[in-house]
């Protein structure tokens, strides 16, 4: 008796529980990720990270990343407990300790801020983008000799993918959850740590917010939200935040540009990544540059870089509609030109047909009014989303490209005749010198690579002014379904070119060793330089220096391993993308941490010196 009336409670009870709205009863949280997730984690395309490289993140993590992150468009149909009970089922790390990641503060404020040409702020050192330290504080014979002086460790993170800042005896460095830390150059002390809504990989910039008070200095980034932000570099506190784009995919992933009071932001996006769902109505983002006041963050001028708004084309296979144009997004700094008053832009691919004529393209602004001056399209007709090459190619475009476009900002040199070129290298693995003064003509362009999804030139090359140093990608994979445990395809991609800026004839390459089995050596980092030193990170870990004039090898740090950190966090390096090197004071910083792709994940910022 008392087990049929078990079982009746039992069979009422269940009864009750399937008519229980779903947020009501407990999730299915493994459940719920098959249905929803794992579709892109479990095999992911070359760009989503795989289930390993999430599972490291802590629920909180995962559930802000669903929530306000950059899966919030995928996270959007999930109520608050399923995205919880998603987060749940997937991470195997613990939360984040809040109070590690506050000590040790530093004593006595530091030096007093006063940014200098000296300094690495921001992207580099100047408005041209060159990445070029001419007053390193260190020499090329100190080369050999660096040594680790500290490591700075992410809590939380799994990624530390960054560019660090130095400004005067400060480092000021952004991250994934949308930390943004300033400290002390010397041995990483603590000043000051803020939060901001979205993740922040470009670099900070110091800099006055009028250019009649250049004693009165703002720190100024934007994060994966669309958010800028202006603090108070000595303390943190906010002054103002200013969202640039209301498109749910909006992004700021490249370093605002601060001149003369006016700060010009770049603005791309994700929803290259959300156009893989068949469902989604593929694509409505267009890239811009957006310029605001210094002083309080109210807009100035907006320039999309796609001038037609996005318009109903045709449907996909599953009846979505689809939209365009689409794309062309800005993923780097603008390069300014003071003296003619432009600026210039790189720009991405489109997303969907048709393809912009200024997509995977060159862009002249006016930097006062912001028009386009002038625009020279690269590679014409690559439309390209993440549904091209996935399990489900529903909302790849008909006739797709390569995914060729540009990742790294414009170099603005003068050339050996005394005309200028803006010098740049593009994800098809060729790199191109343009005319400013002529309407962005070709002055020549010069294959390096094979190219492809996540390979060509990605996030940035340096010159000296006679030659332009450019890292090559060509990551490739043996093994996709093996991502986040390797699966990368060890005999492809790597190698440092050396070309002469005058008319791009190769001047030396230089291959990495390889690094065995199931990793990669390609370089997608940007480098950075001093004189006659090149910095260059790569997919493997190792942080190398080479001779500028012949390719040698001078130092070769690994940094995928676990570090003693000064904030008491426990880290590990790996895999050195996105961020670059900031060179200044005789310190060399970089961030390191990078998986998303099948690399090695890392969470920390390292330090070294003579």
């Amino acid at each position: 008796m008392r087990g049929t009336t078990t079982r009746l409670l039992g069979l009422a009870m269940g009864f009750i529980v399937a008519w229980l709205p779903r947020t009501a009863r407990g999730q299915d949280g493994s459940g719920l990720y098959r249905e929803h997730c794992a579709s892109c984690h479990d095999s992911p395309a070359a760009r989503v990270p795989s289930r390993d490289v999430i599972s490291a993140l802590s629920a909180d993590r995962i559930v802000e990343a669903l929530t306000t992150g950059l899966m919030r468009v995928q996270g959007e149909p999930l109520s608050p407990a399923e995205r919880r009970a998603i987060a749940t089922a997937v991470s195997t790390a613990a939360p984040a300790t809040a109070s590690v990641t506050a000590a040790p503060s530093c004593k006595g404020g530091g030096g007093a801020l006063s940014p200098g040409t000296a300094d690495w702020n921001g992207w580099g050192v100047d408005a041209a983008n060159n990445r070029f330290q001419g007053q390193p504080g260190l020499t090329a014979a100190d080369v050999p000799r660096l040594t680790l002086k500290w490591a700075f460790g992410f809590d939380g993170e799994t990624a530390a993918a960054a560019q660090p800042s130095i400004v005067g005896d400060h480092v000021f460095v952004g991250s994934a959850s949308g930390r943004v830390y300033s400290l002390g150059l010397a041995d990483g002390c603590l000043h000051w740590i803020f939060k901001a809504d979205g993740g922040v990989r470009g670099a900070v910039v110091v800099g006055a917010a009028r250019s009649a008070e250049p004693t009165a200095l703002s720190a100024f980034f934007g994060d994966a939200r669309a958010t800028v932000y202006s603090l108070d570099p000595a303390t943190g506190q906010l002054r103002w935040r200013q969202k640039v784009e209301d498109h749910r995919s909006a992004r700021i992933t490249g370093t605002p540009a601060l001149h003369n009071g006016v700060l010009y932001v770049p603005v791309s996006s994700g929803e290259e990544g959300t156009a893989g769902v068949a469902g989604y109505q593929c694509c409505t983002f267009r890239g811009s540059i957006v310029a605001l006041s210094a002083a309080t963050g109210d807009p100035l001028w907006k320039t999309y870089t796609i001038a037609e708004a996005p318009k109903p084309t045709t449907r996909n296979a599953a009846g979505t509609q689809l939209y365009g144009p689409a794309g062309a997004a800005v993923w780097s700094q603008p390069t300014l030109d003071p003296s003619t008053n432009s600026l210039y832009v790189a720009t991405g691919d489109a997303y969907s047909n048709p393809a912009a004529a200024t997509s995977d393209a060159v862009l002249a602004l006016d930097m006062t009014t912001g028009a386009i001056k002038w625009a020279r399209q690269i590679t014409a007709r690559d439309a390209w989303n993440m549904a091209c090459g996935s399990s489900d190619p529903t909302n790849c475009p008909s006739d797709p490209g390569l995914d060729s476009d540009f990742g790294q900002p414009p170099m603005l040199v003068r050339l050996p005749s005394g005309k200028r070129a803006l010098v740049l290298g593009q994800k098809s693995g060729v790199v191109h010198a343009l005319d400013p003064d002529d309407g962005g003509r070709v002055l020549w362009s010069v294959r390096i690579g094979n190219g492809g999804m996540l390979g060509g030139a990605e996030w940035g090359s340096t010159t000296d002014g006679q030659t332009i140093y450019v890292p090559l990608s060509d990551l490739t994979f043996n093994d996709r379904k093996a991502l986040g445990r390797g699966g990368l395809d060890a005999a492809a991609g790597g190698g440092l070119f050396a070309l002469r800026i005058a008319d791009g004839m190769k001047v030396w390459e230089a291959h990495p060793p390889r690094c065995g089995d199931n990793c990669s050596s390609s370089q997608s980092a940007p480098a950075a330089m001093m004189p006659d030193v090149v910095f260059s990170g790569s997919i493997d870990g190792h942080f190398r220096a080479y001779a500028a004039r012949d390719g040698k090898i001078l130092w070769d740090f690994d940094t995928a391993r676990p570090f003693e950190t000064v904030n008491g966090v426990k880290a590990t390096g790996g895999s050195i993308d996105v961020g670059g090197p900031a060179i200044a004071s005789g310190m060399v910083l970089t961030t390191s941490g990078y998986g998303t792709w099948g690399g090695k994940r890392g969470n920390v910022l390292l330090a070294f010196g003579k």
